[in-house]
């Protein structure tokens, strides 16, 4: 690298964040979720600002912001309320995602797309990714499980629906039996979480003896990339590895007694990392995306989006209600209001894994911008349509306050 390009690097990577910060100081007097803003601030530069031109490759997204994402979410997630709402988690990252792949694959194939190729795409977007829609939850105080259920889907399904796309793109050129696919996907989610929980226990119990606050940051950095880049280079998924890792440094860093100053320093330095990788992130959303790509692929968009529309009713209402019920007559689960469920469905939100995804598609793939506008048009009504309606969602459905309910535990 040159001097000349390390310069642009560094002047592009401040006026991201003077940008990011501009932004947030002004979606706090209107009425637009902050990382929305930073996707249409994207989008306004891409189309009216100076042609520069940002190589956003998936790397880019993959292996620089997202792993510092993930591990912030999960290090933060409250995992009594995490386990209160295990099923529900289960049945959204698993099924959920399977289920909506399906389903976009079999709307798109339509409008002529062939049904590999299809299935590619509702892979890509079978993975929510609700930033906007927690940061959301919080600022109107809805329950914690609520805001810990959807948050936890987007961690699990982020790295399930990677698996997902993994074993789609590999069967285009080489064909393989569902049973062998469901194997392989099952392995490949047991061996990343077996290499998050070892990296975890391993990271927390150094970071326990450091008593050294800049040392306990320098190894939870470690901890959040190490653990994708290794999972990565095993072939193993990198997302749900780092998931696990961040996980554990919460849980079991509480359970052996690591410092409270520890957890203090931990905290402050992530959620800043958070707000950085986060304002990135949706920037370069908004900087992939060109209007004149959605508008030659709208008539495929419109059925990628009523195909996960569709999809997330099937999983919400379908498979989550029900499965709820059931449980509830048999006084072994939780009771999840309805009130929950409209908010669910509604939160389904795609976001910066569907562009990575996108991104990352061989290039030597037929018709692989046209799968990419696909993509693009579809996780831009999510983040524009859904993502600036929740709010209204969230209040004529009825969801309460926090303090007010909203599961209620049978006794098992």
């Amino acid at each position: 690298m040159t001097d000349g390009s390390t310069l642009q690097v560094v002047e592009l990577f401040v006026a991201l964040i003077a940008a990011a910060s501009l932004v947030a100081l002004v979606v706090r007097r209107v009425a637009l979720p902050y990382s929305v803003a930073l996707v249409v601030l994207g989008l306004a530069v891409a189309a009216f600002g100076p042609a520069v031109r940002i190589a956003i490759t998936p790397q880019l997204v993959l292996v620089v912001l997202v792993p510092g994402l993930v591990f912030e979410a999960a290090y933060r997630l409250d995992v009594d309320e995490l386990r209160r709402t295990s099923l529900g988690v289960v049945v959204l990252a698993v099924p959920g995602v399977i289920i909506s792949a399906a389903v976009v694959a079999l709307l798109l194939s339509l409008s002529g797309l062939p049904l590999g190729p299809a299935f590619v795409v509702g892979a890509i977007t079978s993975a929510t990714d609700p930033v906007a829609v927690v940061a959301t939850f919080r600022t109107l105080h809805v329950p914690r499980r609520l805001a810990t259920l959807v948050e936890a889907e987007s961690l699990f399904n982020d790295g399930t629906a990677v698996v997902v796309f993994a074993i789609a793109v590999a069967a285009l050129s080489t064909p393989i039996s569902p049973l062998d696919a469901a194997i392989s996907f099952i392995a490949t989610v047991v061996v990343s979480m077996a290499i998050g929980i070892v990296l975890g226990v391993l990271a927390t119990r150094l970071i326990a003896i450091a008593d050294d606050n800049l040392v306990e940051l320098s190894l939870s950095v470690v901890l959040a990339y190490g653990t994708y880049l290794i999972a990565d280079r095993l072939h193993e998924s990198g997302i749900i590895a780092t998931v696990v890792a961040g996980i554990v440094l919460g849980t079991y860093g509480r359970r052996i007694g690591l410092a409270g100053r520890t957890f203090d320093a931990l905290d402050a330095t992530w959620e800043f990392a958070a707000f950085v990788l986060t304002a990135l992130v949706f920037l370069l959303i908004g900087l992939s995306i060109t209007i004149g790509q959605l508008a030659a692929d709208g008539p495929a968009i419109a059925l990628g989006v009523l195909g996960i529309l569709g999809a997330r009713a099937i999983v919400v209402y379908g498979l989550l209600g029900g499965a709820a019920h059931l449980l509830r007559r048999t006084q072994r689960g939780p009771v999840v209001r309805i009130a929950w469920l409209h908010v669910l469905f509604w939160a389904g939100l795609r976001g910066a894994i569907a562009v990575a995804l996108a991104l990352s598609l061989p290039a030597d793939l037929p018709d692989r911008a046209h799968l990419q506008g696909i993509v693009f048009g579809m996780t831009l009504f999510t983040l524009l349509v859904q993502g600036t309606t929740t709010d209204i969602v969230l209040r004529r459905s009825g969801v309460e306050r926090e303090g007010e309910g909203g599961v209620a535990n049978t006794p098992s």
